[in-house]
């Protein structure tokens, strides 16, 4: 097959694979639009909540967790018990308390999450601070509509995941029909030259072109990063690439709680927590799982406390294990001894979301994702204005 004829069939194929998923990859693009600043205004908007303006908190012990649990359930009267807590190690915060229930067999989101609440507790009172639905929250819908359109998260994401895999094909096959034939056309093909240009048709097509070409690369790591919660053998290529070619991910089920459960008393939590901060005193936050039954009948094979080293960004965390009846340490994995390919794993959410440097990182994905919603609309357009050339 010569140059021509392959750039023919590839023209075709980015034409009607695009035409074909251009509508959900524009909904797809504009809702991770939304969701970039996410965290900000959420906090924003919760501020008087996530604060509690509690005084003299230093010569201050908050209360057991037992307790505030039993404070949350009073002013809830939610029928299913609390899920889990995340505990800020600022004190100055309130710990957010959350009911979370799946029903694996419903198909849309609001049948699948029979409760998604959260409540925010100023830990040396017990006064609740803010309840808020999270089914009911903005940007939850949002994320839900990114994921998999509202469906069931089992299968809703393969209706998502499918066009952006057709998607990476696209933004490949956009830089190869891009490629300059020789030195004239590139010099149209970098910037934009609309001096002497009336054609709005002309004006499409270089907005199509331009913009592909410059954001193609990280459009493709943004995709990239999305379908690994589309496809197990996405995070498998994501973990063998960076652990150097080892295709065995870290294994620790087999360290699992041995003590009686005797031993398990009203403090057993607070004295988990208490180490937590002992270990980790300038990290933002941990979670504490109440170890309730659940609807999904889902099981840990051992008690792991998840620890949130920064305030902005998942990249950086810890995992420790522990006996859930004596609250002893089991084992302890840090952040700097996971190997790069963990560190990619752990890494691929908050590159998703532009969340890996700050706020500059954010500003930057929110501008890939608002150029990625306009590529099926001015490729639309460059098929419609060929079909009519009047």
């Amino acid at each position: 097959m010569n140059n021509f004829s392959f750039k023919k069939s590839i023209r075709k194929l980015h034409l009607w694979l695009g035409l074909s998923t251009g509508l959900i990859v524009f909904l797809i693009s504009i809702t991770g639009a939304i969701y970039v600043f996410q965290a900000e205004i959420t906090n924003y908007l919760r501020k008087d909540a996530i604060h509690h303006y509690e005084e003299n908190i230093s010569s201050k012990e908050p209360l057991s967790l037992k307790v505030l649990e039993q404070k949350v359930n009073a002013h809830t009267n939610e029928k299913y018990p609390i899920h889990w807590v995340t505990v800020p190690i600022d004190k100055s915060r309130s710990y957010i308390f959350y009911y979370y229930e799946r029903n694996p067999d419903g198909w849309n989101f609001y049948e699948e999450y029979v409760v998604y609440k959260s409540v925010y507790v100023n830990p040396f009172t017990g006064e609740i601070r803010g309840v808020y639905d999270e089914t009911l929250d903005f940007f939850n819908i949002i994320k839900s509509i990114h994921f998999s359109f509202m469906l069931n998260t089992e299968w809703g994401t393969y209706v998502c995941g499918i066009p952006t895999l057709i998607f990476l094909f696209m933004l490949i096959s956009g830089i190869i029909l891009w490629w300059p034939k020789n030195k004239n056309a590139r010099k149209q093909r970098f910037a934009f030259n609309w001096k002497n240009v009336k054609s709005w048709k002309r004006k499409n097509y270089d907005l199509h072109n331009i913009l592909g070409f410059y954001v193609a690369s990280l459009a493709f790591v943004v995709a990239f990063t999305g379908l690994f919660y589309a496809f197990y053998f996405i995070q498998v290529i994501l973990y063998v690439v960076f652990s150097g070619g080892n295709t065995t991910y870290p294994d620790f089920s087999h360290i699992q709680t041995k003590a009686p459960i005797e031993m398990r008393n009203e403090h057993t939590l607070d004295k988990i927590g208490k180490k937590v901060e002992a270990l980790y005193p300038d990290a933002f936050q941990y979670s504490l799982d109440f170890g309730y039954e659940h609807l999904d009948d889902h099981e840990h094979p051992n008690y792991d406390v998840f620890v949130k080293q920064l305030s902005y960004s998942y990249h950086v965390n810890h995992s420790l294990i522990f006996d859930e009846n004596s609250g002893e340490l089991l084992h302890q994995h840090s952040h700097h001894d996971k190997n790069l390919g963990e560190k990619a794993v752990a890494a691929n959410y908050d590159i998703h979301i532009g969340a890996i440097f700050g706020i500059w990182s954010k500003i930057l994905a929110l501008i890939i994702s608002l150029v990625c919603a306009s590529l099926p609309v001015t490729g639309f357009l460059i098929w419609w204005g060929k079909r009519n050339k009047k």
